[in-house]
């Protein structure tokens, strides 16, 4: 059975990536979207359960539709899943994305006006104009100093992270305002320009397998979980065991773990 994560198919139509692969009454090419709202969830079915969150800007391919929702694929990792319509907007040539952990967008350039929308790293923007130190989108006015081009990447998946400390541990998140493990390690990979899939089993495709003491970026996967080594004594992961993102002596956290019945099951290097 496929992976329904990663399937972009439903009973009435695949993507024309499967012909051939799966049975399906049609296919499609389906239609270039992105996302319109500043964060949506991308469910597992219409009214049903989160599996992960999109941002503004993130393009979207539909493949399917009701009344009320999209079926389609995630551009930046593949995953599947169904949106509300009205997230949903034709899809634009983007130029830069947001490399802070979280922004707004105001409706003029002016910090006392109020903000119309709040953004979080990774949303994607077409700017189209400057004032002052501000950027002018087609979406409204945001502080141009935590923009960077598309092709305009970090260089330490490790920093990035770090930079989400105390954000709140949400499962399926991928916000400032709240995220989980895997979330956590994709937002960091793709601030570095390196593709990274959506949960923590697909993650584990990710570099290949190593042993012996950790190095910064390595990546330690438990059933269900994954963590990011800062140095050879620290990780730091988005966790409900503290309901946060945290730093942990890697020894604690390789026994309390444990201790709950999830032994280490491989240390990989991106």
């Amino acid at each position: 059975m496929r992976d329904r994560r990663i399937t972009p198919a439903t009973s009435r139509i695949a993507h024309e990536s499967l012909r051939g692969i799966v049975d399906a009454p049609a296919f499609t090419k389906g239609d270039a979207r992105q996302v319109s709202a500043p964060l949506v969830d991308l469910l597992a079915q219409p009214q049903g359960g989160r599996d992960r969150q999109l941002v503004m800007g993130d393009g979207f391919t539909v493949i399917d539709r009701d009344s009320h929702y999209a079926f389609g694929m995630s551009a930046k990792d593949g995953y599947c899943g169904w949106v509300p319509r009205e997230t949903l907007e034709p899809a634009l040539p983007q130029t830069h994305w947001l490399a802070v952990p979280a922004s707004h967008l105001y409706p003029e350039p002016r910090v006392q006006s109020r903000p119309i929308a709040a953004l979080t790293m990774g949303a994607r923007l077409t700017v189209i104009g400057e004032q002052g130190q501000w950027a002018e989108t087609t979406k409204g006015f945001i502080w141009a100093d935590h923009l960077r081009a598309l092709d305009a990447w970090m260089a330490d998946p490790v920093a990035v992270a770090e930079r989400f400390l105390g954000t709140p541990y949400v499962w399926g998140g991928n916000s400032r305002d709240g995220i989980d493990c895997s979330g956590l390690v994709q937002i960091a990979q793709l601030a570095c320009g390196r593709p990274c899939p959506g949960d923590s089993d697909l993650q584990q495709s990710l570099g290949h397998e190593v042993e012996g003491p950790l190095q910064r970026g390595d990546l330690l996967f438990w059933k269900g979980h994954v963590a990011m080594a800062m140095d050879e004594r620290r990780i730091i992961h988005a966790t409900g065991a503290f309901m946060a993102t945290v730093i942990e002596d890697t020894e604690v956290a390789l026994q309390r773990i444990e201790a709950a019945g999830y032994p280490l099951l491989s240390q990989r290097r991106p």
